[in-house]
């Protein structure tokens, strides 16, 4: 088809693991129109993810939390002022939808679950229960505008943030994302330590997370045996976490955004699934990556798309019944 595509958004306003993914969006539209100006609208707090890219031409922070209808109105107003071309909407929220549809923009693209999709120019299925990889779930909102070639998530790290973490890298590591804001997607603290206790002295261990999980990975760290923890979490950011993932010999990872942190640089992964499942289509993308899941077949799992707060069976099996050797024989 015959149109402009000088001036590209991309709106994912979601959480950092959506960022991430939603990064696929940004290369494949980089790779088609590489003279045009792409620009992305995140929530606040997820820009980091995104400093200096160098496929973006900006990016649109929008903040949620403080005054967030003024907050809207206000990039409603200026994304008007863009005269967009093209915008494509990965997130299946009505404040998304409104984006999309006031910014104004000659073709809008986003999934049949947004609420205001009936009105986007091209609406297109988004489904979870077919196992498709989100990756390839959001490239097929390229499909209106050009055949969809298969793309790599990518974050870009600067030399700076790699030079940043250059002395953790003098000895083999590993890194361990703990933490998880769900707790049934959360690899159980007596389990890590058991596995962090069974990791030879020939590794440093380097615990990452945000400064809310420092008392957390604190906790893990007095409790194991290994002298070689160091707990990172709140001393690096998105980018210097993703940098020191690259050169991992191993990144232990829940169902959670540090995933995609590695699959963005792809760097060896073993992601560990307590209640969800890798058939929803968030797994590792990485070449070197591995799936870890309890071996048992339980009726109640998975219990949903998303994380709880608790186990609504009380024994938390999914977790519980995963054996730390199924971690360990991926590092060997």
């Amino acid at each position: 088809m015959s149109i402009s595509k000088d001036k590209i958004l991309i709106i994912q306003t979601a959480f950092i693991g959506d960022v991430i993914l939603a990064t696929v969006v940004i290369e494949s539209l980089f790779d088609k129109y590489p003279s045009a100006k792409i620009d992305m609208l995140v929530r606040k707090g997820n820009e980091n993810l995104l400093t200096d890219h160098p496929k973006l031409n900006k990016v649109i922070i929008w903040d949620k939390k403080n005054r967030k209808l003024k907050n809207q109105f206000e990039i409603i107003k200026n994304l008007r002022k863009e005269k967009y071309d093209i915008v494509v909407n990965l997130q299946r929220f009505l404040s998304s939808g409104i984006f999309t549809l006031f910014s104004g923009a000659k073709i809008t693209i986003g999934f049949d679950k947004n609420p205001l999709s009936f009105a986007f120019k091209y609406s297109l299925p988004h489904k979870i229960e077919d196992g498709v990889h989100e990756t390839d779930r959001n490239l097929s909102l390229m499909s209106p505008l050009f055949k969809v070639q298969d793309t790599r998530m990518k974050l870009y790290p600067s030399d700076n943030d790699y030079q940043n973490v250059t002395k953790y890298k003098e000895k083999p590591y590993i890194v361990i994302a703990p933490t998880s804001v769900w707790y049934t997607k959360q690899f159980p603290e007596n389990k890590w330590i058991e596995f962090i206790d069974n990791i030879t002295l020939d590794y440093n261990i380097y615990l990452i997370g945000g400064p809310d999980d420092y008392s957390k990975i604190e906790v893990i760290i007095s409790k194991s045996r290994n002298i070689n923890c160091i707990n990172l979490s709140g001393k690096l950011n998105f980018l210097e976490s993703t940098a020191l993932m690259r050169d991992a010999k191993m990144n232990y990872v829940n169902d959670s955004a540090p995933m995609h942190m590695a699959s963005a640089v792809n760097a060896p992964t073993t992601a560990i699934y307590c209640s969800t499942v890798p058939e929803f289509g968030f797994g590792p993308k990485a070449d070197n990556s591995f799936i870890v899941e309890v071996q048992e077949k339980l009726e109640c799992r998975s219990c949903g798309l998303h994380g709880h707060n608790k186990c609504k069976e009380g024994h938390f099996d999914c977790a519980n019944k995963i054996k730390v050797e199924q971690l360990i024989s991926t590092l060997l």
